[in-house]
């Protein structure tokens, strides 16, 4: 293995072993460790033709002693069960999640990213419909999966200020799966984010999908904003993803930075409130928003080159809870044994 930790970015690396676990007559079979990367379905599995599966997204920290941290792991397993419960798919039980990441965790180790490189051991647990179907209906059988790879920086360049662009888009529908982590909402994102690339953003932003006036998402993460008055404010609507990254930072920005932490509606013509402004998810960690170009206006924020106080302060505080070098809130840390 031979793997420069520096130069990682955002892609698929396999590595040896994933979890898998099969749904079959009402319940979960044992689990186990596999080294085959392949999924084996159906042709008629209701995943490929409906649409009925769901993701999850986390990462594993190397600490400073060598030992390794995953973050919040409890909350992405509850989370999956809420995105399962909207597809009408069996509830993966919150500790053969927990315990599925653990596994695989362990047995790819060599594979955490080196302390002090920047790059983490990125996690997707997937859960999927298979088996004969082709009506409209839930799968008869179900694969929970949970494989890995070492990843750098999602948005190229890690904790800089890039700049994203409106989308005409909507990301979900008001009464739709947006608060779900379901493959649909990203394949509806494809074209809008492809758009915003070939103008040069990192990224499309959407409005909400009733009224198109307040923004929702910010591509793939959530937004928030810090306002002139140091107060934390980040979007909420029944059609976002509920980040366990934002409301990690909903916390932090109320009990370590002393800031008025909010969720509440961030319109789209009122971006002069905010002094600073960023992109945060797992994937995203905090990334921070340069500018964003809405319609013919172009708003800049603290600084299209440089990272605002706030954003940096509210960064090394998540970081250096994940990494193990900041106290971290009681039950947020999960160590691999």
């Amino acid at each position: 293995m031979s793997i420069d930790w520096s130069k990682l970015g955002f892609e698929y690396i396999k590595t040896p072993f994933r979890y898998l676990s099969y749904w079959k007559d009402g319940q979960w079979d044992e689990g186990t460790l596999t080294e085959d990367s392949t999924l084996h379905i159906s042709e008629a599995s209701a995943a490929l033709h409906y649409g009925q599966q769901c993701f999850e997204g986390l990462k594993a920290y190397r600490r400073k002693d060598g030992k390794i941290n995953l973050f919040r792991v409890d909350e992405n397993a509850k989370r999956l069960q809420r995105s399962a419960q909207r597809l009408l798919m069996p509830a993966v039980p919150v500790e053969k999640f927990i315990d599925a990441v653990k596994q695989v965790v362990k047995a790819n180790a060599d594979y955490v990213p080196p302390y002090g490189t920047g790059a983490t051991l990125y996690l997707r647990p997937l859960l999927i419909g298979v088996g004969d179907n082709i009506g409209v209906k839930p799968a008869p059988e179900y694969i929970f999966t949970v494989f890995c790879m070492p990843v750098g920086p999602y948005f190229k360049g890690g904790l800089t200020p890039t700049n994203f662009i409106v989308s005409d888009y909507d990301r979900a529908a008001p009464q739709g799966t947006g608060a779900a982590k379901v493959g649909g909402n990203y394949a509806a994102s494809l074209l809008p984010g492809h758009q915003a690339h070939e103008h040069q953003f990192s990224d499309c932003i959407y409005l909400d999908p009733e009224t198109h006036t307040k923004i929702e998402e910010v591509g793939s993460a959530n937004f928030f904003g810090i306002t002139k008055d140091n107060q934390f404010i980040t979007p909420k609507s029944p059609s976002i993803l509920p980040s366990i990254t934002k409301y990690s930072l909903l916390y932090l920005a109320k009990e370590r930075l002393g800031l008025e932490a909010i969720e509440g509606d961030v319109k789209i013509n009122e971006l002069d409130r905010f002094a600073e402004a960023g992109a945060c998810g797992t994937a995203a960690v905090i990334s921070p928003i340069g500018g964003i170009q809405y319609k013919d206006n172009f708003h800049v924020f603290y600084s299209e080159t440089e990272v605002g106080p706030v954003t940096k302060a509210l960064y090394e505080e998540l970081t250096g809870i994940q990494f193990g070098d900041k106290p971290a809130p009681e039950g947020w840390i999960f160590e691999v044994e």
